[in-house]
């Protein structure tokens, strides 16, 4: 899947409205220097597609069945015909690693549950280690950050840049960060799981009650292949709430099942547990946003999202698109991008808004 986004940058950084009845807000770029003197082009690619030769579409195929595309597709050649469309950033689709049904036990990943995740490659957006990258892609997995850091220099070498996703509503069911940087911990891995609801915990609790797989007559995963994952059950107790925001411990199959929320602060009855922005800041530029947020203390997970961007832009990644922006308070976003924008002043922003 190949797909040419134009957007044009007329400021320097944009924040959005949030699924909380906030305004929409708008940060000022800091100087004219950071404003992009021509036309943005966003080239999106699905990156396990592009390259892939095999035409056999096998339903619920494996990649040697069906084949995958890999980093190590995207050559001098390719990325140089790329940007003779007038190209300027590239969207990598699917990079971080996701939940996916393969078996990489040999390289120290865990399984993944076939119930909980979607089709067998998973969904790109269901997110199970934001400090590495999709095993599928690479020619050797156990290098796999390696030939993802190589894109990242060809990508460049050949006068383009790129943006990857980040996922801030949800992560996957299972998520296992296996490269965190030192003193970096795992989503979840300090929340009190016997309440509802604590403003630093990393989600939301279902007290007593266990996660429940859901079912449904028209879908069997794997479509009906046995796998000794496959028994109905997975572990999670107390149950959490689902990435759509589902409260159910057993959601239904049309719910974002294989995901679950992420807690910014943001109290079951919708009101708020943090700062909020003073009138006027929607006139301000980044550095007096990052001013504001320096002194503030925010919730557990706006930190977490923050240090991975920063690690990703420490490695070489010119910015990001941001799935479902309006799923997270606006507040956020301002505390996001200006810690952002102050490591790199040039880097890009796009956010998918699926609920204006």
């Amino acid at each position: 899947m190949k797909k040419t986004i134009a957007v044009t940058a007329g400021i320097g950084l944009v924040l959005f409205s949030s699924a909380f009845n906030t305004p929409n807000l708008k940060m000022e770029a800091g100087n004219s220097d950071t404003i992009p003197k021509k036309k943005i082009v966003v080239y999106q690619v699905f990156t396990r597609l592009f390259g892939n030769k095999n035409t056999t579409n096998k339903p619920w195929g494996t990649i040697e069945e069906n084949g995958v595309g890999k980093f190590n597709d995207f050559t001098d050649k390719a990325l140089q015909e790329i940007k003779d469309l007038g190209v300027t950033h590239i969207w990598y689709t699917g990079v971080p690693h996701h939940a996916l049904v393969n078996d990489y036990t040999k390289f120290g990943i865990s399984n993944d549950d076939p119930e909980v995740v979607k089709g067998r490659a998973g969904s790109p957006y269901a997110v199970k280690d934001y400090y590495n990258v999709n095993p599928d892609l690479a020619v050797n997995p156990a290098k796999r950050l390696e030939e993802f850091e190589a894109l990242i220099k060809r990508t460049h070498q050949n006068k383009l840049k790129l943006i990857i996703d980040i996922v801030p509503n949800h992560i996957a069911r299972k998520y296992e960060g296996k490269t965190n940087p030192k003193g970096v911990r795992d989503f979840g891995a300090d929340d009190d799981v016997t309440v509802e609801y604590k403003r630093d915990n990393n989600f939301y609790y279902i007290p007593n009650q266990a996660f429940q797989v859901p079912t449904s007559e028209d879908y069997k995963p794997l479509g009906g292949e046995k796998n000794p994952l496959i028994d109905g059950k997975f572990d999670e107790n107390p149950a959490k709430w689902t990435g759509n925001g589902s409260r159910l411990a057993k959601p239904d199959m049309n719910d974002w099942y294989e995901t679950v929320k992420i807690n910014y602060g943001v109290k079951p009855d919708g009101s708020k547990d943090f700062p909020e922005l003073p009138p006027g800041f929607d006139k301000k530029e980044y550095k007096e946003h990052f001013a504001f947020w320096k002194d503030k203390n925010v919730p557990s997970s706006w930190k977490k999202f923050r240090d991975i961007a920063l690690y990703w832009i420490d490695k070489g990644v010119d910015g990001f698109r941001y799935d479902m922006a309006e799923m997270v308070p606006y507040e956020f976003w301002s505390y996001m991008n200006s810690a952002i924008k102050m490591k790199n002043p040039d880097a890009f922003l796009l956010a998918e808004v699926y609920n204006p």
